[in-house]
């Protein structure tokens, strides 16, 4: 757990691991190693859960935001600015992870941190809330719900929880390249309780672009090694992932014919001529037809257009339970 700050204030439980299932894999092996920057006595538990990988992600609803716990603060030397709301957000850097030294501590929220449970700090995104964090290295994308605050290095944009780095495979690493995505308001009834869920056939994977914001210098304070931003000026999303495609905000019903679902963003047309190909295969219940469209440099795949919102929402969800994969609504 990084450097506390605001002052703990009682939350909502954090999410507790799920029993093992009777498939479940061989105990994780316990890490012991340094490389990768345990810091001092940190790093995994003894006696981790038999099977990691069945613990489910957190499950973003809404929740009234702590106010002890998005006030200014100032954190070795450094001053931050907690965002006041829930609103689109999307950074490329460095993640790390905290451990067993933080274990059954408060974390910033008042809860007590839980490094089997799906939980993260960040120094501004608000507390609590959600996001999706993906291993750009293999893909695989996690949701946790962000209860901390930290963490506190220029090299680093977000703590996840132990199981959490487990699941996106960077745990003996330390450390992993990583896309941060917000989970709004809007989206949070089209996002799967768990997005480690695997669709039949392996999608090609679109090409994460998002540049990361240059970072304020900053010293560890917590966990495996960690991050700041420079403000709390807040980028849009700007990339996808086919196996857990962001939602947005959904604007009112537009004119007949205007309203689509975004399968996907990708950096180059041969991506997206493959993803394409990749859902009209799965999906040959489909009477819409999938166009590439063009713009702010990356090819969006598109489904429509739809009669209503509610007929696209429909198809959304059967999507969803199909392939794994959470459109959103676009208005063109």
């Amino acid at each position: 757990m990084p450097v506390q700050s605001p002052a703990p204030v009682a939350g909502t439980a954090p999410q507790k691991a799920a029993p093992a299932s009777p498939t479940a894999q061989a105990r994780p092996p316990v890490v012991t190693k340094r490389g990768g920057g345990f810091y001092k006595d940190d790093g995994p538990g003894e006696n981790p859960p038999a099977d990691m990988d069945a613990i489910p992600d957190a499950e973003p609803h809404a929740e009234p935001l702590l106010a002890s716990a998005n006030r200014p603060y100032n954190a070795l030397g450094q001053t931050y600015v907690p965002l006041q709301q829930v609103q689109p957000y999307s950074k490329r850097g460095v993640a790390s992870w905290y451990g067993r030294r933080f274990n059954g501590k408060p974390t910033s929220s008042g809860e007590p941190y839980d490094m089997y449970a799906m939980t993260a700090a960040h120094p501004t995104l608000p507390i609590p809330s959600y996001v999706r964090v993906t291993n750009l290295a293999n893909d695989k994308s996690v949701i946790v719900r962000v209860n901390d605050r930290g963490p506190f290095h220029s090299s680093r944009i977000i703590d996840l929880s132990y199981t959490a780095a487990w699941k996106l495979g960077y745990v003996e690493r330390g450390s992993a390249e990583v896309m941060v995505e917000a989970i709004v308001p809007d989206e949070m009834d089209m996002v799967l309780a768990s997005s480690s869920r695997k669709p039949a056939r392996k999608a090609p994977a679109p090409v994460q672009t998002a540049k990361a914001e240059p970072a304020a210098s900053g010293k560890s304070a917590g966990g495996v090694e960690a991050p700041t931003p420079t403000s709390n000026a807040v980028p849009v999303a700007a990339a996808v992932s086919p196996v857990a495609v962001a939602a947005a905000t959904v604007p009112s019903p537009a004119a007949t014919g205007s309203i689509y679902l975004q399968l996907g963003a990708f950096a180059t047309k041969a991506h997206a001529d493959s993803f394409r190909d990749y859902v009209v295969g799965e999906l040959k219940w489909l009477t819409q037809g999938v166009s590439s469209q063009f713009g702010g440099d990356k090819y969006r795949l598109h489904l429509g257009p739809f009669l209503s919102v509610e007929e696209a929402r429909e198809v959304a969800g059967k999507i969803a339970q199909a392939i794994k994969l959470r459109p959103f609504l676009v208005m063109r």
